[in-house]
């Protein structure tokens, strides 16, 4: 099944609609985001949850060491680094995270213009469980919940596919979801806006429309294997 990651949540009651919708992981923002959570409210979220589902921390810039440091005081199951880190950072991440997932995101556009970025991140992979293929923009970091060209942007998913899981991202609905699914191949999804009825918000309706749009995608293409 493709992994499934609602990122962006806030509070216990949009954390549990994510855990029914059938979410394998929830991601919590520790950067400026009209989605941000503080270290107290997101360790009561994950603590209420008791493991039903993976809690991925969103970090933009943060050393390795603050990185440990908010999940151990969270019980974050993993980090996604969502800034300039340097690809030679990504062993100290490793080495901070021990066992818990590390995902680095690369934006495509940038990927496209800057190739010895990307190979950098690549040739460092041995310290990923995944790499998050998003929009990104030069002006503000993180999430952009629009989508990027995804023909342009192609031989770079496959690129990164041959070397390590690829979660897909970048305005995703329960409308194109199947689409990327069916074209990119990725190990999983990541989804903000796209279930939301308001940025910070989830919308029950949405979360359990898109969830079902992938779980269909990935059985109708088993079916076919």
């Amino acid at each position: 099944m493709t992994w499934v990651k609602i990122c962006g949540t806030t509070n216990l009651h949009d954390a549990q609609l994510g855990v029914a919708a059938g979410a394998d992981a929830l991601g919590f923002i520790f950067a400026p985001s009209p989605r941000r959570i503080d270290i107290s409210s997101a360790a009561t979220i994950i603590a209420t949850l008791r493991g039903q589902v993976e809690a991925i921390g969103v970090f933009v810039n943060e050393p390795p060491e603050r990185v440990g440091e908010i999940l151990q005081q969270t019980g974050l199951t993993g980090a996604q680094l969502h800034g300039d880190e340097p690809a030679e950072a990504l062993s100290d991440f490793r080495s901070i995270l021990g066992n818990r997932k590390l995902i680095k995101v690369v934006h495509a556009q940038d990927a496209l213009q800057n190739p010895r970025k990307l190979n950098g991140y690549l040739s460092a992979c041995e310290s990923l469980d995944a790499i998050l293929l998003d929009s990104g923009s030069p002006l503000k970091p993180g999430g952009t919940g629009t989508a990027f060209s995804w023909s342009d942007a192609l031989p770079i998913a496959r690129e990164i596919s041959a070397r390590v899981p690829l979660v897909l991202a970048g305005g995703l609905t329960a409308a194109n979801v199947r689409e990327g699914i069916e074209l990119f191949g990725p190990w999983g999804v990541d989804v903000v806006s796209g279930v939301e009825s308001e940025p910070g918000v989830k919308d029950e309706s949405k979360l359990k429309e898109f969830a079902s749009a992938v779980r269909q995608t990935t059985a109708s293409a088993r079916q076919r294997e």
